[in-house]
């Protein structure tokens, strides 16, 4: 797997109007009319004490696809239980409820994760599928004043909800400093808590005849890869769906010539964004171009690399001037780098001429740095954006309209590390879920412009999870024109919530249908 920067790796992780939206906090009823049912322990302010149990219940109104959806919100804690029944952890949760539906076995309950590993589920819960969504321009870009508004493209109206924080990320903690940390920081070990965790949720929410789905988002599309099969394996839990936003490389090999030849696609993506190909490739449109590209980099290029050595010059050159043709660089540059151009130089090279670089997981967004040279941008210029407008909007959301009141810092990212990374087979994982279970199928959702996660990466995994071609017709794959969180773009925000929900709709059996091949 790819070693990425800190930061990055606690990530959870269009352009034609930049008019920023006027911020509408989303409408509660008045304190009269909210019900509140706090469990053993209600969250306090004034303390920095994990409280292992708690909730704060509030009852509120979001218009979706115009139709007035009632709900109910779940802010709270449950606990983390260790092999001898004590609780070693409190996972804070959002949940999510329609409130006017009378059958819930058969209302859809859909499991949200973020990524990192170290990162909250706040990135979705507040800019994507939730009820409120971020205070931001129509590209994603924050504006002022901070804070958030319904969201009228939000899945509740098909879907209960539930958004959760992992260890030491949002208000998620170890219950003592003595628990130690590999109970939680570790592929495994990530993977085997939150099954057990998730049991005990659907438990107590009495929600083990709903059809149940998990999403993921960047390191999140590993946790729901492995917890598809650890569900079934270790809690006898069977799911109607996973969908893979922004997913990494899920363990699949992938060194070498597939590496190096698999970036280009995503090259392709952000140079034709910054204008920056052959004029006769900027007039093909981004699709056309794309499919190009792809082909190239399939047939030709990663068979030129492969030979090493064994490429005569003259093919050698040709295979670089068509590399450079189709990533915006120099044909000399790319031989300089024997066809293998890193990532990081590619952010720092793309716009050097024009005293930028370009973001890495969301390579639209532009950078500033100290000095033109170097070979590597000196910050990610898409991150600290997206810092700027959710961090307040979370802190406020959950204080303000929730009502779940603590002085534990809400983190937006964790310390997680060491990470144990040892057996990540998550790809393999959900592959032989799908097997095992007919009913389960898969949606991948990528960004074109996302250079840490990139879309072309995205469609390997799927050709190698399913190298037979056996469950084709369960998986779907869909792109969009923005980045690692693609939702950001107003856009992309509707057509990606849609995607999700026929995904919901179409995965959701005909009554009496069995789950057999």
């Amino acid at each position: 797997m790819r070693k990425f920067s800190l930061l990055i790796l606690l990530t959870a992780l269009g352009l034609s109007s930049t008019m920023a939206q006027k911020w509408e906090p989303i409408k509660t009823p008045p304190p009269a009319a909210q019900a509140s049912a706090p469990a053993k322990e209600e969250s306090k302010a004034g303390s920095r004490t994990i409280v292992p149990e708690s909730a704060v219940v509030t009852q509120h109104q979001v218009t979706i696809k115009g139709q007035r959806i009632p709900y109910k919100a779940t802010a709270g804690t449950l606990p983390v239980w260790d092999e001898e029944g004590k609780p070693i952890a409190g996972l804070f949760y959002t949940y999510y409820e329609r409130s006017d539906v009378a059958n819930r076995a058969s209302r859809p309950l859909i499991i949200s994760f973020n990524g990192g590993p170290g990162s909250a589920s706040v990135w979705m819960h507040i800019a994507y599928t939730g009820p409120v969504v971020l205070n931001i321009d129509d590209e994603g870009y924050p504006v002022q004043p901070y804070g958030y508004k319904e969201n009228p493209n939000s899945i509740l109206d098909i879907a209960d909800i539930v958004y959760v924080d992992p260890v030491n990320t949002g208000y998620s903690r170890a219950t003592n400093k003595d628990v130690p940390g590999s109970k939680f920081f570790g592929v495994k070990a990530d993977i085997k808590y939150l099954a057990e965790w998730i049991n005990t949720f659907v438990t107590r929410n009495n929600r083990w005849a709903s059809p149940k789905f998990l999403i993921g988002e960047s390191y999140g599309t590993t946790r729901v890869s492995g917890l598809a099969l650890e569900l079934q394996n270790s809690q006898w839990m069977y799911l109607n769906g996973v969908v893979l936003v922004s997913p990494t490389e899920l363990g699949i090999e992938r060194g070498g010539p597939v590496e190096a030849a698999l970036r280009l696609p995503y090259f392709a993506a952000t140079a034709w964004y910054h204008k920056a190909l052959p004029a006769d490739l900027q007039a093909k449109g981004l699709y056309p171009m794309l499919a190009e590209a792809e082909e190239f980099t399939v047939s030709e290029l990663l068979p030129a690399i492969a030979r090493g050595s064994n490429l005569s010059d003259q093919k050698r050159n040709e295979i670089a001037a068509k590399m450079a043709r189709y990533s915006g660089l120099s044909a000399k540059t790319v031989l300089e780098y024997n066809m293998d151009v890193p990532p990081s130089f590619f952010w720092k090279e793309l716009l050097r001429d024009k005293g930028y670089t370009v973001g890495r997981l969301d390579s639209r967004y532009r950078g500033i740095d100290k000095m033109a040279g170097g070979d590597s941008p000196d910050y990610n210029a898409e991150l600290t954006s997206w810092l700027h407008s959710f961090t307040p909007a979370i802190n406020m959301y959950l204080r303000n309209e929730l009502n779940y009141k603590t002085d534990l810092k809400y983190n937006m990212f964790g310390m997680v590390y060491p990470w144990d990374n040892t057996g990540n087979r998550t790809g393999d994982n959900l592959r032989q879920a799908m097997a095992q279970n007919p009913y389960l199928n898969l949606l991948v959702q990528s960004g074109y412009y996302d250079g840490a996660c990139d879309y072309f990466n995205a469609k390997y995994s799927m050709w190698q999870m399913d190298q037979s071609g056996k469950l084709k017709d369960r998986i779907s794959w869909e792109g969009y024109e923005s980045g690692h969180m693609m939702y950001l773009r107003k856009d992309d925000l509707v057509k990606a919530n849609d995607h999700i929900r026929e995904f919901v709709k179409k995965s959701l059996p005909k009554q009496g249908v069995p789950a057999k091949f």
